[in-house]
């Protein structure tokens, strides 16, 4: 059982901001929130309410989540009475994104045709979650079929939640596909969230949002029981106020997975405590590179933050080397596209044709029939090229595939981070993850000015964003990135980057009851 939270359409006028909302749930982060229970100041059914009731106060104007869950105030109950044997996320809530299995709710991808898909078990990451404690308190909102339905899509509009919008300008992006997640945590209607990323939907809601975001390497995190966009790519990995809480997350979430053989290493190689090493002298010694070539084509004040940030790395003892050029850029911007048109049609297909019976849509040629017939409410503004082509396909044996699927992960992998980090002798790579949030334009798209993501994305590799600051009022992430399971090391030098650079500002709740911002 869910409960539905207001939509988009409704009257702006009905609600309003100065109601108070929980002081607790606008400033605590997990880590504090964490101390709170351990120490009895807080309990877990008094938390669940606060952000529950912040949620359905903020909604209205930010639509980051499409469902509330009934069952939350219950568990949180149960948690309060057990005194014995907490998980590490006792009493904790979360929120996870509407692509991810949560058993008795429906998981839609922001997708009406999915709107019957309702879940009899959780999603492996969700299991995990739960054992440890945490309190599944709702989902959040999504840029529709991971944003990969049109090429002139809108992050963060879905025909389930409508448009998500960015807590610190509503008329700004909250960047996609994971924008729920990132637009929910910033606002403080739930203290942390999951995302998931096949290429920038993690690490760019964060960054805009003013969040730390971490996109784990692929295999480290399970994708069972979550809607798959590529296979290649996609992996799921916490949004967090703190890179802290980032860690505290990845422990829970980060294990081998029997019905996900990318995992299989994945006890092998996890950390055995992601918050083992966060101090204030990890960037000591530490080599970076600045990627030039992920780093042009920005504003004047982004460029100036991130030669800020790249002082706050100098003085916290890191050994930066400037100028670093990463090959093969634009042979991956040409590879990627055409692999992941192949796998989203062969990897939808294999998860729809596993739905309950009342889900109609079998596999994509029937979400798109779908859309074709629900044209007014979901394709208002942008229409379903990108499941054309994907549908245009071959199979996974197509040796078109597999060429350009071998040559992606050679050429953004071992021949491109890997080559660069060994020929410098570098402990990872930055750049700025993106330019401050664009206008939400429904009749432009998306107008976005750089992307350090698809690298590592395409790689497989880990990919750390941390805030570095504020340009006009809105929030620009420093990217981390580096080889394979190189988490903890990433963690390590973010969080001595987080503890150094000038605090960051929070969201003025009050401007989203502005009517100036109802349509984008």
């Amino acid at each position: 059982m869910h409960t539905k939270l207001t939509p988009i359409t409704c009257a702006l006028s009905t609600l309003s901001l100065s109601i108070t909302l929980s002081a607790t749930a606008q400033t605590s982060d997990l880590t504090q929130l964490k101390g709170e229970i351990s120490s009895g100041r807080q309990s877990a059914s008094s938390l669940v309410q606060s952000y529950q009731a912040n949620s359905a106060k903020l909604n209205p104007y930010l639509n980051a989540v499409t469902v509330l869950r009934d069952g939350a105030e219950r568990d949180a109950a149960q948690a309060d009475l057990k005194k014995e044997g907490r998980g590490s996320l006792h009493g904790l809530p979360l929120m996870v994104k509407d692509n991810i299995a949560v058993r008795g709710m429906v998981t839609t991808a922001g997708s009406l045709a999915l709107a019957e898909n309702l879940a009899s078990d959780d999603a492996f990451i969700v299991k995990r979650l739960r054992e440890a404690g945490a309190i599944i308190v709702g989902k959040t909102n999504l840029s529709e079929w991971a944003n990969f339905r049109s090429t002139k899509s809108s992050s963060g509009w879905s025909s389930v939640g409508g448009q998500t919008r960015n807590p610190y300008n509503p008329s700004k992006s909250p960047c996609g596909s994971s924008s729920g997640s990132g637009a929910a945590v910033a606002a403080g209607m739930i203290p942390a969230a999951i995302g998931t990323e096949t290429d920038g939907s993690i690490v760019c809601p964060a960054s805009v949002n003013g969040l730390v975001g971490l996109k784990p390497t692929l295999g480290l995190v399970s994708r069972s029981g979550i809607i798959p966009l590529s296979h290649s790519q996609d992996t799921a990995g916490p949004m967090t106020q703190t890179v802290r809480d980032a860690a505290l997350l990845l422990n829970v979430l980060a294990g081998s997975d029997a019905n996900d053989s990318a995992t299989i290493e994945a006890d092998r190689q996890r950390a055995t405590d992601y918050s083992a090493g966060l101090n204030t002298n990890a960037l000591r010694g530490k080599r970076l590179g600045v990627v030039r070539n992920l780093s042009s084509g920005y504003d004047k004040a982004t460029l100036q933050l991130l030669r800020d940030s790249i002082q706050i790395l100098k003085a916290q003892g890191a050994i930066v080397v400037e100028d670093i050029e990463l090959p093969h850029l634009q042979e991956l911007d040409k590879l990627e596209l055409p692999v992941l048109l192949y796998d989203f049609k062969a990897d939808l297909n294999q998860y729809l044709a596993t739905v309950p019976p009342q889900v109609k849509v079998r596999n994509m040629a029937d979400v798109m029939r779908f859309n074709e017939a629900h044209r007014q409410k979901v394709m208002p503004y942008f229409g379903q090229e990108i499941m054309q082509m994907a549908q245009a396909k071959e199979g996974l044996n197509d040796p078109k595939y597999q060429t350009a699927s071998t040559q992606a992960k050679l050429l953004a992998g071992p021949k491109g981070i890997d080559a660069v980090m060994q020929q410098h002798q570098l402990d990872a790579l930055i750049a700025p993850t993106t330019g401050p949030a664009w206008d939400i334009n429904h009749k432009k798209g998306d107008i976005i000015a750089g992307s350090a993501s698809s690298p590592a994305a395409i790689a497989g590799y880990p990919h750390l964003t941390v805030p570095m600051g504020l340009v006009g009022g809105l929030p620009v992430g420093l990217s981390f990135f580096a080889g394979a399971w190189k988490e903890a090391e990433l963690l390590n030098m973010g969080y001595a980057f987080e503890q150094a650079r000038p605090q960051l500002g929070k969201p003025d709740l009050n401007r989203v009851q502005n009517r100036k911002y109802a349509k984008p």
